[in-house]
């Protein structure tokens, strides 16, 4: 998720917005206070038809990047190794090889 934003840097742009308020409403409202690319895009891409009542809906609709500052590698290594059940992803501990020396196997 290159180009990600956070919930505060949405609503840094919502603050005139007066609620109940719908998807078309918000995505003008944030243009209208010179949101970047990313936020219109990230506003966007909530669900249409729905009504929201306040700035806490509009994060949950959200699709936010639980750990941005994640490294691609970190996130590969992270994803790579299983956990208990419940334990997100962005939370696992990275992996060491159980295997070294020379009982590791080369391909």
């Amino acid at each position: 998720m290159s180009n990600s934003v956070t919930a505060d840097e949405v609503l840094r742009y919502l603050g005139e917005v007066d609620y109940p308020a719908d998807k078309d409403t918000l995505v003008t409202a944030a243009e209208r206070a010179g949101a970047s690319p990313e936020v219109v895009r990230a506003l966007r891409a909530i669900p249409p038809s729905v009504d929201y009542r306040n700035d806490d809906e509009v994060v949950r609709s959200l699709r936010l990047d639980p750990a941005p500052s994640r490294d691609p590698g970190t996130a590969a290594q992270q994803a790579r190794y299983d956990s208990k059940p419940g334990i997100a992803e962005t939370s696992r501990d990275i992996q060491e090889d159980r295997v070294k020396g020379e009982d590791r196997r080369t391909v």
